[in-house]
């Protein structure tokens, strides 16, 4: 079992290469195996999650895993269920396996689909028979994960009739589906909101086309906490490849973290174009944060950490999504939080609060465990900058950024394995 102690830098003055989106990556490989292009769009992620979509559908075998991989698994099970690739069994870690997908099945079903559980009913592995489906309308609740509804509309321009998606009640990381309908046009696809609660893909195939992808927001939210709790009032911290305009969720937190007292600038304001984004402190923060984060769930951790170890109390809600993610992150970061003598509450699996509750810490330095969990561990190792950290299973982080604990050492951190 690995161990990685993690030391704060002398100083913070730091340029990162940041990763590939993710998000834009998966997306994007989906719709180019539906366009048949022939050309891979560059700047592609080599995240583990990426990867697994990039060789499943290169190879398409009969049993795909994929592994840890809940993007793929949804997005992947759209794809094969609406086109004419054979018979194929998808599956995953045991984690997995305990992850829902019905939501999607059922919907799939309603569009024709051929898909049964070869399991436990409503959870993967599933067996899918691909065929042509017809489309239409279809209903769909807005309050599940946004990767279902991402999964349908990213296959709606290949449906017969085209789709029309309707979802019920309150809509969830809207962002995460803004972005999945914006990829889709930048390959041609006519999709867009035609109400505040449906959606209109018409049945225009995708235009093949050589693309690019941005690199990860998500990524860059660990070096915002990274410039937040350092105490140098000069810490800087500069980072490649993002754009002002982004339509990644995650691109907020440039917003959020402005109140924590870090100032963004970026390289270049033109529209489209990836520029460098300058890090550095304005000294200014909020006594007290309050934030919905129903539509940038990914950036919770990371918030619940800075916010804790800055001082300040917070009330986080629109967290329902995080209980089904990787693992149930609510309960990991109270956990967690408690090694480092913050006590957090939960209200019903959808809020975490801290109100200046502490404890007495039972180990030094803290061993921080990860729950196979890539943004436990990235979101943690910043704590170094306040006391030295330990994190286990530091390998997790290979699902979405695969060399973070190189950049963590690029800029100055110490990085010693037990």
């Amino acid at each position: 079992m690995s161990t990685y102690t993690i030391t704060p830098p002398q100083r913070l003055q730091a340029d990162i290469d940041l990763p590939a989106s993710k998000s834009i990556s998966n997306r994007a490989l989906i719709i180019h195996a539906l366009s048949g292009c022939r050309i891979l769009p560059t700047n592609l992620s080599v995240c583990d999650d990426t990867e697994v979509v990039s060789r499943a559908l290169e190879h398409m075998p009969d049993v795909i895993d994929i592994k840890a991989a809940g993007t793929a698994m949804r997005f992947m099970t759209a794809l094969l269920a609406a086109t004419d690739s054979g018979c194929h069994t998808i599956t995953g870690t045991e984690r997995m396996r305990h992850r829902p997908i019905q939501p999607l099945v059922d919907a799939l079903r309603r569009l024709g689909a051929d898909i049964c559980y070869a399991g436990e009913e409503g959870f993967p592995p599933l067996v899918i028979r691909g065929k042509q489906l017809q489309g239409g309308p279809l209903e769909v609740p807005g309050n599940v994960s946004s990767q279902y509804i991402s999964a349908l509309l990213l296959i709606g321009p290949v449906l017969s009739a085209g789709l029309e998606l309707r979802l019920k009640g309150t809509i969830i990381s809207r962002p995460y589906i803004d972005l999945t309908l914006w990829t889709m046009r930048e390959f041609g696809a006519d999709a867009d909101w035609i109400s505040t609660d449906a959606i209109m893909v018409k049945p225009k195939p995708y235009e093949p086309r050589p693309y690019t992808i941005e690199n990860d927001w998500s990524a860059a939210s660990y070096w915002y906490e990274i410039v937040a709790l350092s105490k140098e009032p000069d810490a800087q911290v500069t980072l490649s490849g993002l754009m002002d305009g982004s339509k990644q969720g995650d691109s907020s937190v440039r917003y959020i973290f402005s109140l924590l007292g870090v100032k963004t600038k970026f390289g270049s304001r033109r529209p489209g174009t990836p520029t460098t984004v300058t890090l550095r402190k304005n000294g200014r923060c909020v006594p007290r944060m309050e934030y919905d984060f129903s539509g940038q769930p990914d950036m919770a951790q990371t918030f619940v950490v800075t916010c804790a170890l800055m001082g300040v109390p917070f009330r986080f809600t629109g967290l329902q999504t995080l209980k089904i993610k990787e693992t149930d992150r609510i309960e990991a970061l109270k956990t967690e939080m408690r090694k480092l003598g913050y006590v957090l509450q939960d209200r019903e699996g959808r809020e975490l609060c801290w109100d200046g509750e502490r404890c007495d810490v039972a180990h030094t330095p803290p061993v921080i465990d990860t729950y196979e969990d890539h943004r436990m561990a990235m979101a943690f190792a910043p704590v170094a900058l306040r006391q030295t950290v330990d994190i286990r299973h530091p390998e997790v982080v290979s699902k979405s950024y695969p060399h973070y604990w190189d950049d963590l050492a690029r800029a100055g951190f110490g990085i010693s394995e037990k």
